[in-house]
């Protein structure tokens, strides 16, 4: 965030596979031409792209915001070796972004149902058992995280993709619990607006734990082609000086540069 003479300008990022281009260098190019301040990667075999991350970032002359997920494993899995797999390749995740100076890497506890087994009565709800284990491997992630300097990103999604942390509400919670520096929530629009009984007023509340956010209309459309209120929710984010990046997640309809140079510029009159 940029303050001059009390106008907030806020930082827009984008996901690399919604870029038009045939390689890595004509994403990022396309970015920068576009407007775009970062470049969201993918989090899958960071390990063997990093070196070439960092090196067309650098020539390009665009930032990284921020690492989406591409962990193996499932951090609330019945199997072990796949938890552990999940906290090993966030570490790794946590490691790249400090090096590529992203502010972190986005994390989803789990997808689709519960892989625990019901554990009633000593566990009246399977969601306990579940926030019970989520917590002590934040935990363990979060010691690493402080250390290297950059942000678990937990990430709430909508009832349809995941039984399990659906709200700021309930992400917030966790990080309190946890208790570690560099571990935060990312707002999602789309799943906000299914989630939140108002987008605005969930951003506000928590706007201290909000370290990314991730831009998309309510029907997975860039903002602007859906009913979300995109102008309410940005005068909530100046309000409360958020300073981090907003990555635009969405579909994007051909022909992809004009329409990504049109959202682009939808979002900035806001």
């Amino acid at each position: 965030m940029i303050i001059f003479n009390e106008v907030i300008l806020l930082y827009f990022s984008i996901q690399e596979n919604l870029l038009p281009g045939d390689n890595l260098e004509e994403k990022f190019d396309n970015a920068r031409k576009l407007g775009f301040d970062a470049v969201e990667i993918w989090g899958h075999n960071i390990e063997k792209r990093v070196n070439e991350v960092k090196s067309v970032k650098d020539s390009i002359g665009i930032k990284i915001s921020t690492i989406c997920s591409g962990y193996p494993g499932d951090l609330l899995s019945l199997d072990r070796s796949a938890r552990e797999q999940a906290i090993k390749g966030i570490k790794i995740r946590l490691s790249m972004a400090a090096e590529l100076d992203a502010v972190g890497v986005i994390v989803v506890p789990t997808f689709g149902g519960p892989k625990l087994p019901d554990l009633y009565p000593l566990f009246r709800d399977i969601r306990d058992l579940e926030r019970k284990l989520l917590i002590e491997e934040l935990k363990i992630l979060g010691r690493h995280a402080d250390n290297v300097g950059a942000y678990i990103l937990i990430e709430p999604l909508n009832r349809y993709e995941t039984h399990f942390v659906n709200r700021l509400e309930q992400a917030a919670s966790i990080c309190d619990e946890v208790g570690f520096e560099h571990v935060k929530i990312m707002g999602d629009f789309f799943h906000m607006n299914i989630e939140e009984a108002n987008i605005s007023e969930s951003l506000r509340k928590y706007s201290e734990y909000i370290k990314h956010i991730h831009l998309a209309d309510s029907n997975r459309l860039p903002p602007g082609y859906g009913h979300i209120d995109f102008k309410s929710a940005f005068e909530v984010l100046k309000e409360v000086g958020y300073r981090y990046y907003l990555a635009l997640e969405c579909a994007v309809p051909e022909p992809k540069f004009e329409v990504l140079k049109k959202t682009l510029s939808f979002l900035r009159s806001l």
